[in-house]
């Protein structure tokens, strides 16, 4: 398995999309790295020799932000929203949509299992007298 910026990258699939396993880099950006590079599309990661792994490695940290570097980015944009007090902030604060999501019936998953309110009906009996 070749090791990539960290990252063990699977064999048996080609190129590009071995690439994709890398956060920070998709699959069409793994097809501009192999293009960029001069590299075979078809090839699979296992048949790569290590000048053309070295090769990614140094293009990949030259020019993309991927892995830790990408994921303290964004950590510390959530950080600063949320510090600054915005509502985007206020959002990933109590975990719950930030983009525009209706709530009242949807987002199970931010807002975890339903909590039941009461549970017994408070309608009184009406009896004949």
């Amino acid at each position: 398995m070749p090791r990539i910026v960290g990252v063990d990258i699977p064999d048996k699939k080609k190129l590009p999309f071995a690439l994709a396993y890398i956060r920070g880099i998709g699959i069409e950006t793994g097809k501009q790295i192999v293009e960029t590079l001069g590299l075979d599309p078809m090839k699979r990661a296992y048949e790569l020799t290590e000048d053309e792994v070295s090769a990614i490695a140094t293009h990949i940290d030259k020019t993309y932000r991927v892995e830790g570097e990408l994921r303290r980015e964004l950590r510390e944009n959530i950080r600063r929203l949320v510090d600054t007090g915005t509502y985007r902030g206020k959002r990933h604060k109590n975990n719950l949509p930030s983009r525009g999501q209706k709530t009242k019936s949807n987002a199970r998953t931010a807002k975890g299992p339903r909590k039941t309110m009461g549970g017994v009906s408070v309608r009184k009996a009406v009896s004949k007298t």
